[in-house]
């Protein structure tokens, strides 16, 4: 297998001569450099392999390489290894660490593993140059997020059921339409449903479709939105959420490839690449009955695991500049900059609500800041010891005295309701509740019920 090119870096005199003679007997036609350490930021090949000298700068100069590129293929290479160094510098994804000499077969598992590792990089980025509308890109400038973008990329022109878990405002439904966009079927329709966001009398209709006079009010016959999104993806948004009942009916469709309408005689065939999100553990939604095991083991063909924004403090900065920019082509009107204090308080902030919290933050300051720089008040963070909730005369322990539980519950719900700007769904995943207990006790506050959880 040949590479375009080999990197060395950092190496002794003595040590780079040997590693020449070696490689150059494995890969004869292949260039070798040895760029200067001021040159580490030039790009390279994506298939170059590239071996790195073990110092006290090693870990910096692996790095700067995977921001360039996060499907590096670097071995690091040393006389007297450091175990600490070399555990950091296989964490950010080197291929080894490994004390000199390296036998001649040692350095073939490398030449072949890096020669595998950039076709399928190349692989990825044939599928992503597909996703090129400002409405597919995923945001992201993290390094561990770029990676699973290129996986993602590899098993997105499959038929197989996607399952994306992530907590509310992660950026799941755009990580599916980035899925969708670098698949074979990005150029028909891509549907999405929230099932915990419509009635459960009204969601089977919705999903598979109705006849004329299938039910009161049915004057007409309406397909569902697996028949819409026929040959394209249709995304099951919070799928945790849907009824025990209409999963086993969904279950059926996944495994027939066919719906079977409201009052219909006779199925209709589909073909749709399904995609499921959900913020809750789903494994323990099984074991507690609430959710189909067969089912889940039909969606669970692949998994993505999205991150927090919290774990991706690299991506706050990007993704408010993205935000700021996008707010300035809707109200044409020039983004404003952000101050060196701005940035202190985005970038130490927990972001509870992930994404979505960030972009809701960059459009309050964007409008707040008027043709100034985004300060600090213009952003109107809680502070991250008030976001409990500090109102009225509490005890010690934080709990208000003189205040029924009722009251209590109904008060902690309507101030986590104003936090996540009336959103249920993350509301309810930061109550712990389901988003239909958080329907019904709202229901019974408006009635003058009380409802048990």
């Amino acid at each position: 297998m040949s590479l375009s090119n080999i990197i060395i870096i950092g190496f002794p005199q003595h040590e780079e001569a040997d590693l020449r003679v070696q490689l150059g007997k494995l890969l004869p036609k292949t260039p070798i450099d040895s760029p200067p350490a001021e040159a580490i930021d030039l790009q390279y090949p994506k298939d170059a392999l590239i071996f790195i000298w073990d110092s006290v700068t090693s870990p910096s100069t692996v790095r700067r390489l995977f921001e360039q590129n996060p499907q590096a293929n670097i071995v690091v290479l040393a006389h007297n290894g450091q175990s600490e160094r070399a555990a950091d510098l296989m964490h950010m994804g080197a291929i080894d660490y490994r004390l000199l000499p390296v036998p001649d077969e040692v350095l073939e598992i490398y030449i072949r593993k890096s020669g595998h590792q950039s076709a399928l990089a190349q692989q990825a980025s044939d599928q992503q140059s597909s996703a090129k509308s400002s409405q597919d890109l995923f945001v992201t400038e993290d390094i561990e997020t770029r990676r699973l973008l290129d996986r993602v990329a590899l098993v997105a022109p499959s038929c197989a059921s996607v399952l994306v878990i992530g907590e509310s405002g992660t950026g799941k439904e755009r990580l599916s339409r980035y899925v969708h966009a670098c698949s074979n079927r990005k150029d028909e329709n891509f549907i999405a449903i929230n099932c915990a966001a419509i009635p459960e009398g009204v969601l089977e209709a919705e999903l598979f479709g109705h006849e004329k006079g299938a039910f009161t009010g049915a004057t007409t016959a309406r397909p569902g939105k697996f028949e819409l999104a026929h040959e394209g993806t249709l995304l099951l948004d919070e799928i945790t959420e849907m009824p025990v009942h209409l999963q086993a009916k969904l279950l059926r469709v996944l495994q027939e490839g066919e719906v079977d309408r409201l009052g219909g005689r006779k199925p209709v065939k589909i073909d749709v690449r399904v995609i499921a999100t959900s913020n809750r553990n789903i494994t323990k939604a099984v074991q507690d009955g609430e959710f189909r095991q067969d089912l889940y083991y039909r969606l669970n063909v692949v998994t993505i695991q999205l991150p927090p924004l919290r774990e991706r403090k690299g991506d706050i900065l990007p993704l408010a500049n993205h935000f700021l920019n996008r707010f300035s082509d809707m109200y044409k009107r020039e983004a404003p900059a952000l101050t060196e204090q701005a940035i202190a308080h985005l970038s130490t902030y927990p972001w509870p609500g992930n994404a979505r919290e960030l972009e809701n933050c960059m459009h309050r300051a964007f409008l707040m800041s008027a043709d100034e720089p985004v300060r600090p008040e213009h952003l109107a963070l809680e502070p991250v010891e008030a976001q409990a909730g500090n109102a009225g005369e509490q005890t010690t322990d934080g709990m208000q005295a003189g205040v029924s539980i009722r009251d209590m519950e109904r008060a902690l719900i309507e101030k986590t309701l104003v936090h996540v700007q009336g959103n249920r769904t993350e509301a309810a995943e930061l109550l712990g509740i389901s988003i239909r207990t958080l329907r019904n006790k709202l229901h019974g506050y408006e009635s003058g019920m009380a409802l048990a959880g």
